[in-house]
């Protein structure tokens, strides 16, 4: 009598959802690990313009203290900020400092347009040497409405941007990048705006002695 059991076809399992550029050198649930360490741990870069800049002080205080939500105020620059916080009257002498400080970010990065004037203008406006809003020259996450707005009202915008930190996909939120070679953007790609490093010290022998 055959006792053989009988031969299981294989199953066609979903192809699971990728990190980005470097996926294989992650699995999946590193990006609920690799989100929520982006969410508390948000570096800021205060660019403080105008009386906005007050309240982000006061919210920065020991009466709100927004360190209990996993962000540490006054990143020593640019290059080691997580989250720029603008807030103040954007003019359009001071854009492209703003853009400029901004592109120095590593990324992830996020921006906080924090009051009206760094919003829309605010009364200003219709002024001939206002900028329009901050995310004329810089992308913004989240904007926080008020003239000026309370620090509550920072604390509340903060939440709202941790929210999307957890929620967001590095695949999607870097696949901008690459929409011009017709696919997602390669390590290289991200990679374009640094620094070459210099050839290593044997590798600069041997190409003098090929020139020779």
């Amino acid at each position: 009598m055959d006792v053989t059991p009988p031969v299981t076809p294989p199953v066609d399992l979903p192809e699971p959802r990728r990190l980005g550029p470097l996926a294989r050198l992650a699995p999946e649930p590193m990006k609920v690990v690799l989100n929520w360490g982006r969410r508390y741990s948000l570096w800021v870069f205060n660019f403080g313009l105008a009386c906005c800049a007050i309240e982000f002080i006061a919210a920065s205080m020991a009466r709100h203290d927004f360190i209990r939500l996993g962000v540490i105020p006054f990143a020593p620059g640019p290059r080691q900020a997580d989250l720029m916080i603008v807030s103040g009257t954007v003019t359009d002498k001071m854009a492209p400092a703003v853009k400029r400080l901004y592109e120095q970010m590593p990324e992830p990065k996020y921006v906080i347009s924090f009051g009206a004037c760094s919003n829309c203008g605010g009364p200003y406006w219709d002024s001939y040497s206002v900028t329009k809003g901050v995310d004329q020259i810089i992308p913004v996450d989240v904007y926080v409405p008020g003239c000026p707005p309370r620090p509550e009202a920072l604390l509340q915008g903060i939440i709202k941007l941790q929210e999307k930190i957890a929620q967001e996909s590095l695949g999607e939120r870097y696949a901008a990048a690459g929409s011009a070679a017709g696919g997602a953007a390669t390590a290289g790609q991200l990679r374009s705006g640094l620094v070459t490093p210099p050839p290593a010290p044997g590798a600069a022998a041997d190409s003098e002695e090929t020139d020779r």
